[in-house]
């Protein structure tokens, strides 16, 4: 018993003798790298050039990368049809949407078809019949509410129609048709000009919904529905004073939207590596790209308000617009939100490698709990030998290609959601703990 405490004993000291070595190997780079400076205390000229070209790269992709998160937004929201529709489908649900397609159905009905002179007609007609005087004379009296009950029979299909699912088919359908035309007018197709007018307002076609309408109140057996004719009535969905400008800004931003994700995964890359202290360098890029996409979050926030504004109330409510707004946002808004922990994430692994007292302390302890771990297995019999000797040989290599594949299926799976990059990320650390656990150093054995 004595001997086993001996031996424990000894394996705690050699670690501690081990994370003191590592820190003195720390010091000693450090002392080294400030004795190969000049005593002026300045950097080589290849040295700051090489300086100025890394912070270059890392700023530039810091400003691009939100550029890169909005193209990927343009290109999968606007050009892909099966996602522009699973993004406004839901809002034929809500009560405030189906509340203002409902009043704009109506409104589109009654300005085309005379309903006052299709009841008077009616009136007219029936005070030709030889009716008994008291009855000829109670008839003008029945014109006025029969004309308003016609009207509330109209907005009571159209709102039972709205109300059911028959009529998230129909908003789905619309959807489908409406992208084809907004797409064409992103693109500049002059054909579609009637999508967006000079004032840079894009609308829904409703003349599917009126069609169905008026196939729904002529089969509750009213004939003045067939009198209804081809209504071409839209909803404006999205009004701005430059919404004509953003439209060329989308297109440049869809064009781009494919590859900029990768160009900026590029630039950040190689600044990085140029750089002279590579974790630090890869800490503050991942504290700019934080910044960068809180940023790029509080526009969202204030872009919200401006909508409302420019849009309520002269085309719909206030509530109706922010609920618009955020569904069109949402895809955005979970993408700046995996990019925000990815960043974090970034700032956080860079800080961790660097040779700051803290980060090496972290570090040391890491390394000691680890080999302890290793030392514990050892002992109950499940030592990796040979196969613990060779991923300590290909270590570096193996944490490389682990984080190299995190950051592909990163990039890969776009848009990016913040469970996707939590999910990578556990993936990757897994990894990472499964290479130290079983690594057996030369020096262990």
């Amino acid at each position: 018993m004595g001997a086993s405490d001996d031996v424990h004993a000894l394996r705690a000291r050699i670690l501690e003798l081990e994370q003191r070595s590592r820190e003195l190997e720390d010091r000693n780079r450090e002392l080294a790298a400030a004795a190969r400076r000049p005593e002026t205390g300045r950097a080589p000229a290849g040295g700051r050039a090489r300086t100025a070209v890394a912070v270059v790269l890392v700023v530039v992709s810091v400003l691009l990368a939100p550029v890169a998160a909005l193209g990927t937004w343009a290109r999968l929201q606007l050009v892909d049809t099966d996602r522009f529709v699973q993004t406004f489908a839901p809002l034929a649900e809500q009560p405030a949407v189906q509340s203002l397609v409902t009043d704009q159905v109506v409104q589109g009905i009654e300005e085309n078809v005379d309903v006052d002179g299709l009841v008077s007609d009616l009136f007219a007609g029936i005070e030709e019949l030889d009716l008994p005087p008291r009855a000829k004379a109670a008839v003008p009296l029945l014109q006025g509410p029969a004309a308003e009950g016609m009207r509330s029979l109209i907005r009571t299909g159209v709102e039972q129609l709205v109300s059911s699912p028959q009529f998230a088919q129909l908003w789905e359908g619309a959807l489908r048709e409406t992208h084809g035309r907004a797409v064409a007018v992103i693109q500049g197709d002059p054909n579609a000009a009637l999508q967006l007018s000079e004032d840079g307002t894009l609308s829904l076609q409703l003349s599917s919904v009126i069609r169905e309408v008026k196939d729904v109140l002529a089969g509750r057996g009213l004939g003045f529905a067939e009198s209804i004719p081809e209504i071409d009535r839209a909803i404006p969905i999205l009004t701005a004073d430059s919404l004509v400008l953003v439209r060329t800004v989308y297109q440049i931003a869809v064009a781009a939207g494919y590859w900029l994700p990768w160009i900026v995964l590029a630039l950040l890359g190689v600044g990085v590596a140029l750089a002279r202290d590579r974790p630090r360098a890869l800490a503050w890029a991942g504290a700019g790209l934080t910044v960068s996409f809180l940023l790029l979050a509080a526009g969202l926030g204030i872009g919200k308000q401006f909508f409302a504004g420019a849009v309520s109330p002269s085309i719909m409510p206030a509530a109706t617009a922010h609920l618009v707004f955020d569904q069109l946002t949402l895809l955005m808004s979970s993408t700046i939100l995996a990019m925000v922990v990815l960043s974090i994430f970034l700032a956080l692994g860079g800080w961790m490698a660097g040779g700051s007292r803290p980060a090496r302390a972290i570090r040391g302890a890491a390394e000691t709990g680890f080999s302890a771990a290793r030392g514990a297995a050892d002992r109950r019999g499940l030592s990796t030998d040979s196969f613990g000797r060779a991923v300590e040989r290909w270590r570096s290599a193996i944490v490389l290609a682990t984080i190299g594949v995190g950051v592909v299926v990163l990039f890969l799976n776009r848009p990016p959601t913040a469970a996707g990059v939590v999910t990578t990320l556990l993936v990757v650390l897994l990894v990472l703990l499964a290479v130290e656990l079983l690594r057996r150093p030369s020096r262990e054995r």
